[in-house]
């Protein structure tokens, strides 16, 4: 009896064990995503989470997530991918993390996706060659017009005749999204 009771104890352990894996920190729900762990599988390489078309794509991100995006836009950190949608081929050099995060706020902000690929360029950029992408000082001033657009929304007063969402972060910076 005593040797049952170890095995059903030893049985018990592993599951608990293979269900803290299974359920483990690493998995990141396409629906309801956690930026956290959005940004460990970045870093790593290892995102790969697929939309209901079976698609690796950037997970479905709100506005409840842009403040917790918005830690994350300083931090120039060259990642191994970024999953665009696959209806944009062309991505144009490296790609870095803070400034990702800026293209997943943008995407919020616009209800869609704000470019071809997650790159800033100068205003005046004639295509999308390396040329016209932002130095990482620029891309840090870029996530500083955000964080400023941001607390408006956060502080708008919903009387205001200009729809806070409405304004280009980027406006008069010199600065855009391809």
């Amino acid at each position: 009896m005593l040797l049952i009771m170890k095995r059903i104890r030893m049985i018990g352990v592993v599951l608990s064990v293979l269900v803290s894996i299974g359920c483990g920190d690493d998995t990141l729900d396409y629906y309801n995503p956690d930026v956290r762990v959005f940004v460990k599988q970045l870093k790593s390489g290892t995102y790969n989470t697929k939309n209901a078309a079976g698609i690796v794509e950037v997970p479905l991100f709100t506005s409840k997530h842009i403040p917790q995006l918005l830690k994350y836009a300083d931090d120039m950190t060259e990642i191994p991918s970024f999953p665009l949608p696959s209806i944009f081929s062309h991505f144009g050099g490296k790609a870095r993390l803070g400034e990702c995060m800026l293209w997943i706020i943008e995407g919020v902000r616009l209800g869609h996706y704000p470019s071809l690929g997650c790159k800033l360029l100068y205003s005046n950029a004639e295509s999308y060659e390396g040329i016209y992408f932002l130095t990482g000082k620029e891309v840090l001033e870029a996530a500083a017009l955000y964080r400023l657009w941001w607390e408006k929304v956060e502080s708008a007063d919903m009387s205001l005749s200009v729809d806070p969402w409405s304004v280009d972060p980027l406006r008069d910076s010199g600065y855009r999204w391809w």
